[in-house]
């Protein structure tokens, strides 16, 4: 038994040893970032936390009862060197994660677009961006790919090296937008659009996720991000298009579907549903998400704010006119 102690300070990494750290585990430049900086940070805490224990232990061992030769000063009251310390190591911690803090904000916000240095270290400078619309509703995402006028439910196809360029809001609660491999979070909130940019820099399943608590199974309301190279993305769109994949839904997404798949999955009463399977559209009518948006502003588009949808309404069954009704427990 006594041989077994041996082993515990091991146990530790033998339980985490099945884990894996998405955060750390990036696949885009953005992610890439955001992990060098979490890491830098922790490095930073690091230089204050080490030097500490080892102080409390080493201050413990020598002035302890036992040791008669540990020099003790009765009337010690102050020391100019010990103040400098305190105050100057704490300041210049602040500076340097000041520093670092605020060019990362503004490099990697999240409303900037890929950048063309992030384009060429993964090898694809003249990519074009890939638009999707995205829509979080209660247990589950809506994409739409405005360009290919295609749609998907709880799915995220895309290809790899390529900008990627979200504008998402919601229909339901307020929550976030969350790709951890990917990089940053953003929130989604009825009647506004919120920006992200990010790529994928390698094939991958990839987990999303709703990233801020919002009722009874919030944790079940994730999706999968597919990355892939572009000839098997455009073969995927074609195969959507199709609509002969088993996944595809027999109509197309307009305003007169869009409350069916609106609605929150079925469940006994006070238990939170299941998650919503994968569903493949493959056609959507148009100006969806703006009608979306809109609905809850009096027909107002945030980005035309004051100006009336016109020829982008898409004549919204009346109920969906007013706010969503949640049945997260928000």
């Amino acid at each position: 038994m006594k041989r077994l102690w041996r082993f515990f300070p091991a146990l530790p990494a033998l339980m985490l040893s099945g884990c894996t750290v998405d955060l750390l585990q990036p696949a885009g430049p953005i992610g890439e970032g955001n992990r060098d900086m979490m890491v830098l940070e922790w490095a930073v805490m690091m230089c204050v936390v080490v030097p500490v224990i080892i102080a409390t232990l080493v201050f413990a061992w020598k002035y302890r009862a036992s040791n008669t030769k540990a020099e003790y000063l009765r009337n010690w009251s102050h020391s100019n060197k010990i103040e400098v310390f305190i105050w100057g190591v704490p300041i210049l911690i602040i500076l340097v994660l000041s520093v670092f803090n605020y060019w990362s904000t503004h490099y990697y916000d999240p409303y900037k677009p890929i950048s063309k240095e992030m384009q060429v270290k993964v090898g694809a400078p003249d990519a074009k961006p890939l638009h999707v619309e995205v829509v979080s509703l209660d247990w589950k995402w809506l994409f739409i790919y405005p360009d290919l006028g295609i749609a998907t439910i709880n799915e995220l196809d895309v290809p790899t090296k390529t900008p990627l360029d979200f504008r998402i809001t919601s229909d339901s609660v307020m929550t976030s937008f969350f790709i951890p491999q990917l990089g940053s979070q953003i929130y989604s909130m009825a009647g506004m659009e919120t920006q992200l940019h990010l790529m994928a820099s390698r094939p991958g399943n990839f987990q999303g996720e709703a990233a801020q608590y919002t009722g009874p199974g919030f944790s079940d309301m994730r999706f999968r991000t597919i990355a892939m190279p572009q000839e098997q993305f455009d073969a995927w769109v074609q195969n959507v298009r199709s609509g002969d994949n088993p996944l595809a839904a027999k109509e197309a997404l307009d305003a007169q579907t869009y409350p069916k798949y609106h609605a929150a999955p079925a469940a006994p009463h006070a238990e939170a549903p299941k998650p919503a399977p994968v569903v493949y559209f493959s056609n959507v009518q148009s100006g969806l998400f703006e009608s979306i948006v809109a609905k809850y502003n009096v027909g107002m588009t945030h980005e035309n704010h004051g100006t009336s949808m016109g020829d982008k309404s898409m004549d919204m069954p009346a109920e969906s006119h007013t706010a969503a009704p949640s049945n997260t427990g928000m």
